[in-house]
């Protein structure tokens, strides 16, 4: 464990500025994961729908053929910079 540790906080301290804050987000969303406002409520209490089943399954097989798109170009198609997605505060 000790190890683990020592070896996460030697990768961290190998990151930039902007990487470390995804790698917040992550962590407080694994520590906090219902209240991160990026985090989704647990599926087992929900059910899951025939057409929801088959609208995964089709997704599926639409990547096994299909490259999908690199978030970074979704961005910019939108007009959004990825400096401004990193600093989005959710307004009060």
């Amino acid at each position: 464990m000790i190890d683990t540790r020592q070896h996460v906080h030697d990768l961290i301290d190998r990151l930039q500025p902007t990487q470390l804050s995804a790698v917040a987000g992550l962590l407080e969303s694994m520590l906090e994961p219902v209240s991160h406002p990026l985090a989704v409520a647990p599926l087992e209490d929900e059910e899951i729908s025939e057409g929801e089943h088959r609208a995964v399954a089709g997704s599926k097989e639409w990547f096994k053929r299909h490259e999908g798109t690199p978030f970074e170009d979704v961005v910019a198609e939108l007009g959004f910079s990825m400096e401004q997605i990193r600093n989005y505060k959710e307004p009060d």
